[in-house]
């Protein structure tokens, strides 16, 4: 499903323009991404975690060259589903 597809059903559901839905999509998305820049985690109870993990220092090999390369410390974002919306994933995955 696209961004697209998103603001469509939305739409579709709440009979809300498709402009002001895509303009609050988009918004949403822009401050959970802001908020992650500055290091805060973001949390929406009963759906999940946007958060950002720190990565440790290591030490790596690039194989072509033969040679050993020191990657830094470094922070990801990163998405925790809720224990409800895990559960109802597995419950509900058409094999």
């Amino acid at each position: 499903m696209t961004k697209a597809d998103i603001v469509n059903e939305i739409a579709r559901n709440t009979g809300i323009e498709k402009l002001t839905v895509q303009t609050t999509v988009e918004t949403f998305m822009d401050t959970v991404k802001d908020c992650m820049v500055k290091g805060n985690n973001v949390y929406l109870r009963g759906f999940g975690s946007f958060i950002v993990k720190k990565r440790a220092k290591k030490t790596a090999r690039n194989i072509s060259k033969n040679t050993t390369i020191i990657i830094p410390a470094h922070n990801i974002p990163a998405f925790k589903p809720a224990k409800s919306f895990i559960t109802d994933v597995k419950n509900n995955v058409k094999k």
